[in-house]
């Protein structure tokens, strides 16, 4: 009888060393690991995407040697175009792509531009600050320009603004202002001129 006995608490005692532990600590695990997973599932996803569509007016320029000897004062015209984030770098900076067509007053005619370059914005569109500044260089090309003077420009910008994001879903608005200049290519001349534009900007 004292043998029987002894074999079944030592039957007992195995069995229980082998039977996994289910108590308050391995509960709370379980159910913290399935919150966990719950709330990533219903994070919502970034937006990628960064698109602006910008519509201005150039003011207070100045050229030299365009169209006629020495220099130009208050000069004025007109832009519209199209800005989209290409990347976001490491330093906290989004590298976009602007395109802009751009309309000039010059001696009595309108050249006609369109400005293709790179655009640095700092700080980058999905931090959702609504200041930026930037700074941009490209090419410019006339599809209308004054006789004899170049097709080809070297265009730059400086820009400074405020944007809103998402006011009507993924849809926001910007003001931008800074500098638009370029210096001719294929013969003298340059252009220095202050810009002011508006438009959407969508995320997505």
């Amino acid at each position: 009888m004292t043998l029987f006995v002894s074999i079944l608490i030592g039957f007992s005692i195995r069995v229980s060393a082998d039977t996994p532990l289910v108590g308050r600590d391995v509960g709370k695990d379980v159910a913290s690991g399935y919150f966990q997973k719950r709330a990533v599932a219903e994070a919502p996803a970034s937006s990628d995407h960064y698109l602006a569509l910008h519509v201005g007016k150039i003011m207070n320029g100045d050229a030299w040697e365009w169209g006629m000897n020495g220099r130009q004062t208050e000069m004025s015209g007109s832009s519209f175009g199209v800005t989209y984030r290409l990347e976001e770098s490491e330093k906290s900076m989004d590298v976009n792509l602007r395109v802009d067509f751009n309309e000039y007053d010059v001696v009595g005619e309108k050249p006609l531009k369109m400005s293709l370059m790179p655009l640095w914005i700092f700080p980058e569109a999905s931090s959702k600050f609504p200041l930026y500044f930037g700074f941009g260089a490209g090419l410019g090309v006339f599809f209308k320009q004054v006789k004899d003077e170049s097709a080809l420009s070297f265009d730059y910008q400086l820009i400074a603004g405020a944007r809103f994001f998402n006011i009507y879903e993924n849809t926001g608005f910007f003001i931008e202002t800074g500098l638009k200049n370029h210096l001719q290519i294929l013969s003298s001349g340059q252009f220095n001129g202050t810009f002011l534009s508006t438009g959407a900007v969508f995320t997505f």
